[in-house]
């Protein structure tokens, strides 16, 4: 879907996923996943819309690899989630950050397409949240499964794939570029 445009009442957050620099190494088109992701959430700063920073905890907190990888950077105020799961509603004051924003629509961004980021944006249209999924600033690594090795850029475009088919009853859903997502 092209330039994803929320419904009037939509109180938008982008939700930035294990962006960390312990979890972008080997990852596919690290460094542009990076810096769309970095001006997206510019964007999203500009026009007022929240952004929150989910941060996969085992990655080992206070350590170099627990921090955001450049250029991505948190400004003071911004949430933080932790969270130890692919899931980021598990376990976790996700959902509580979120409503304190009175968010009805998440922007997600974020590293392993295939774990982290599919596994939330999957919870979140369960939630009841209206999804985009930012299809250039998601990104995972390579993998062998069953001896069949796939591409971190074929697991990217199988979860913007499967993403752009999600439907829930009165719910809306889209797949857009970093450049083409509507906040307001």
């Amino acid at each position: 879907m092209r330039g994803a445009i929320p419904p009037a009442d939509a109180r938008t957050v982008l939700l930035v996923i294990d962006m960390q620099a312990g979890v972008m190494p080997d990852c596919f088109d690290e460094h542009g996943v990076l810096m769309r992701t970095d001006a997206l959430v510019r964007r999203a700063r500009d026009e007022g819309v929240p952004v929150v920073w989910v941060h996969h905890e085992p990655i080992g907190v206070g350590t170099p690899d627990w921090e955001l990888a450049a250029p991505l950077a948190r400004a003071e105020g911004e949430a933080v989630v932790r969270k130890s799961y692919r899931d980021a509603f598990a376990e976790t004051e996700l959902r509580t950050v979120l409503d304190g924003y009175g968010a009805t629509r998440l922007v997600v961004a974020g590293a392993q397409s295939d774990f982290c980021v599919r596994t939330t944006t999957q919870r979140a249209a369960a939630e009841g949240y209206d999804v985009t999924l930012v299809r250039d600033a998601h990104t995972t690594v390579d993998a062998t499964i069953e001896g069949v090795r796939i591409s971190g850029e074929q697991i990217v475009a199988h979860t913007n794939m499967y993403f752009a088919g999600l439907r829930y009853p009165g719910q809306e859903f889209a797949v857009a570029r970093h450049d083409e997502v509507a906040f307001a």
